[in-house]
């Protein structure tokens, strides 16, 4: 008969095999996804039409100095030659070249702007997540009552307004009418910057709130009708305790996911409200650099943010494994 301890030490070498796999696999994944992303940045950029050169010398240049600058730009070699040199300056300096505008490094652009566009996409985090989890309560505390009834309309209302239309309409009730906020800009100083970026961070986590209560009120109902949750209210448990420790901490789960799948369109939604309010942040950098076809920063915009969304979501996805006991020891 085989030792009690043996067991165990078999069963957690079980576990670790098993859990080591999957997070080998999940890290395969996410490198495949970079890898397509960079390769779909790059040439998907080229398709559109437009050149460069003329952006920079001007429609009425002549053709040997078009034919200079695409020497000097590396715009007369082949697309295939593009793409090494593109892959080569993106894994040695971690950079997508120079910009053709301004001739400054992609990476420095992108980093001057990046602290302002990271604090409003934090700040939209916080306020969808806090807004969800007060709605989505307040929901199914009060299952087909009137304060339900109406938590339910907003989604279905609120999924088909445009972001950039509700940061106007915002702009329009606190900026102009109310003057609790600024119109545009980033104030000087912690307060002032907080301040100043808090009407565009309701604007995008407007955009998150509606899919996030949604799926927090459904999983909360599920668990509020869950036998232990009956043993708890039987046992005379405080209300409070009930929703905040047990029925909230075992719905969380799918909601975390889901917000994790979505962040993709919060920061896409980011940089579309920087330009609504005027904020100099990664957003408006990225429809400048459009305008004027700058190749290099416009493909280092789009690989930072897929990276970085990527990445978000192989931490998500991790934390949630880390989190759900049903997922523990499975190979």
């Amino acid at each position: 008969m085989m030792k009690p301890s043996k067991t165990l030490s078999a069963t957690a070498g079980n576990k670790s095999r098993g859990s080591s796999r999957w997070l080998a696999m999940v890290l395969v994944r996410a490198l495949v996804v970079i890898l397509c992303v960079t390769t779909a940045v790059f040439f998907l950029i080229r398709i559109v039409p437009g050149d460069p050169s003329k952006m920079i010398l001007g429609e009425y240049s002549t053709p040997e100095a078009l034919e200079s600058m695409h020497h000097a730009l590396g715009l007369d070699l082949s697309l295939g030659d593009q793409f090494l040199r593109f892959v080569k300056i993106l894994f040695t300096q971690g950079d997508t070249g120079n910009s053709i505008i301004s001739g400054t490094s992609t990476r420095e652009l992108i980093a001057d702007r990046a602290p302002v566009t990271l604090l409003l996409i934090g700040m939209a985090s916080v306020f969808a997540i806090i807004i969800a989890l007060l709605l989505a309560t307040l929901a199914a505390t009060n299952k087909d009552k009137l304060p339900d009834h109406l938590i339910r309309i907003f989604p279905t209302i609120t999924l088909g307004m445009p972001v950039f239309w509700v940061g106007l309409l915002l702009i329009l009730m606190f900026s102009v009418r109310l003057r609790w906020f600024p119109v545009g800009g980033v104030g000087e100083g912690w307060g002032g910057t907080l301040h100043s970026l808090a009407l565009p961070a309701i604007t995008v986590a407007f955009s998150q709130i509606p899919t996030l209560v949604r799926s927090l009120r459904a999983q909360m109902l599920d668990v509020l009708e869950s036998d232990f949750v009956v043993t708890l209210k039987a046992a005379r448990i405080p209300r409070a305790i009930i929703m905040f420790k047990h029925v909230m901490r075992n719905a969380a789960l799918p909601t975390l996911m889901l917000f994790g799948v979505n962040l993709s369109y919060l920061i896409g939604g980011t940089l579309v409200v920087e330009q609504v309010f005027g904020i100099k942040g990664i957003g408006s950098l990225l429809f400048s650099s459009i305008a004027k076809r700058d190749f290099p920063v416009i493909q280092g915009i789009a690989l930072y943010c897929a990276i970085s969304v990527v990445i978000i979501s192989l931490l998500v996805e991790i934390i949630s494994r880390w989190l759900d006991p049903r997922t523990k020891g499975k190979s």
